[in-house]
């Protein structure tokens, strides 16, 4: 969600900046519209999207005693987060609340639409209200002082201006910017895309009254005139929205094709940009050659060695086949069992460092679930190390049926420290460091050996 959030609000402030600097004072009305449409649908999609680029890595070599410290650190308690509840029950709350708001304003339109008398007008509804207000447009209706519209005393402009936001639909895109304020009440940039709109609307309607009746001056007057009026519905498209002298100035301005052009071919570096920021992700593929089979390394173990390694274990062992089960030191088990369970004794392990390319990659929380010195980190954690304060690392992939809700990444990696990896795995390969080790063997004669310290 964290993510969500950033990557659509950085990009919602990048296009409106655009927007204020470049296109907003150009005569390029209908374009800007769709613009800023697209602008908010654009920053709610490239969250969603991404592209991966494959970048091959060196897979440690993985043998059993490796899978075994995995397994055993990957021990995770989780704690009841009050905090996170506690911002989602505001969130929840506050969500609602403008929610009711929202729906109770277009039932208020509704209802004054079926209390006054509605009239048939072009491609559109007047209706005609008792109390004193300006002419104001929702969806294809026009609300209007009854008494006004009796004695004739509505201007032409006026109701060629509000016929323009009927049949450019503009209350849309006021209800459409209105949900996303309702959903992501906390960000402050929708505020400013709604007023980027209206007032975009208001061009274009101040354009067609313009073309239509070719008297600036006299429409200018009329604008000022209405400027004090009583405000309408806030979902409403209403003549006085921002009477400014950005309005009355961009009556008489004219834009260039040269300059029109020039000002959109600069929105193709700013969408790309955008695109390759949030949008391309390297990932890291592990290679398999570096894999080095369990039989060879379990055939190379001497017996002398599991002797000496497993001397004093007590062993645990769960025989599937036969239908029985062993719980005795190491030393007294038959030859048959100590052959029969495949005891290993680990290589010894050299220090070895990830490149700075790799540590970066360990980073992709979707692909890796890592644990530092035994205990599960974010992968935000790397941040907190240079590669050389990495003394070893080893990992291991994780077959779609073994991953869990919790760890859903389809490769699992340690990452040791120098003191860490001096006190608990430089020696490790002469000596077991648990008191019990149990052993399942299978009917398919496979071992599954777990590890209890």
């Amino acid at each position: 969600m964290s993510d969500f959030l950033i990557k659509s609000t950085i990009t919602l402030f990048v296009l409106l900046a655009v927007y204020y600097l470049f296109l907003e004072k150009e005569k390029i009305h209908l374009f800007n519209r769709f613009y800023l449409l697209f602008s908010l649908v654009f920053s709610m999609v490239i969250p969603f999207i991404t592209i991966e680029v494959i970048q091959e890595i060196a897979q440690p070599t993985v043998n059993p005693a490796n899978i075994q410290i995995l397994q055993g650190s990957a021990v995770i308690v989780e704690e009841t987060n009050y905090l996170a509840i506690g911002l989602w029950s505001l969130y929840g709350l506050v969500t609602l609340i403008l929610a009711i708001r929202f729906i109770s304003n277009i039932n208020k339109i509704s209802s004054k639409m079926k209390s006054n008398t509605p009239i048939d007008y072009k491609n559109a509804k007047l209706i005609l209200v008792p109390e004193k207000t300006l002419p104001h447009t929702f969806l294809n209706t026009i609300f209007i002082n009854e008494t006004e519209y009796n004695n004739r005393q509505i201007e032409a402009e006026l109701y060629t201006h509000e016929l323009t936001h009927v049949t450019q639909k503009h209350t849309l895109d006021i209800l459409f910017i209105e949900i996303l304020k309702t959903v992501f009440w906390f960000n402050p940039v929708f505020i400013f895309y709604k007023k980027a709109i209206q007032l975009n609307h208001e061009f274009l309607a101040d354009e067609k009254v313009v073309t239509s009746y070719n008297n600036v001056p006299f429409y200018q007057s009329l604008l000022l005139s209405k400027a004090n009026e009583n405000p309408t519905f806030y979902l409403a498209s209403n003549l006085n929205y921002l009477i400014t002298k950005k309005r009355l100035l961009m009556m008489t301005k004219t834009t260039s094709n040269s300059k029109s052009i020039a000002k959109k071919i600069i929105l193709i570096p700013v969408l790309s940009g955008l695109f390759f920021l949030f949008c391309f992700k390297t990932i890291a593929q592990v290679k398999n050659t570096a894999q080095v089979t369990t039989k060879t390394k379990l055939i190379a173990t001497n017996d002398s060695r599991k002797d000496e390694y497993y001397a004093g274990v007590r062993v645990v062992i769960h025989d599937l086949v036969k239908n029985k089960k062993i719980d005795t030191k190491y030393e007294d088990l038959s030859e048959e069992y100590k052959k029969k369970a495949l005891f290993y004794v680990p290589t010894a392990r050299e220090k070895k460092s990830p490149t700075n390319q790799e540590l970066e990659n360990f980073k992709d929380a979707k692909k890796y679930a890592i644990w530092i010195d035994g205990v599960h980190q974010t992968n935000k954690s790397l941040n907190n190390f240079k590669t050389s304060e990495i003394a070893f690392f080893q990992g291991s992939s994780v077959s779609k049926n073994a991953r869990s809700k919790k760890f859903p990444q389809p490769y699992q990696y340690n990452f040791y420290t120098h003191n860490y990896f001096e006190k608990n795995l430089k020696n490790s390969h002469k000596k077991f460091s648990g008191e019990k080790l149990e052993i399942t063997i299978c009917k398919d004669k496979n071992t599954r050996p777990i590890r209890t310290k």
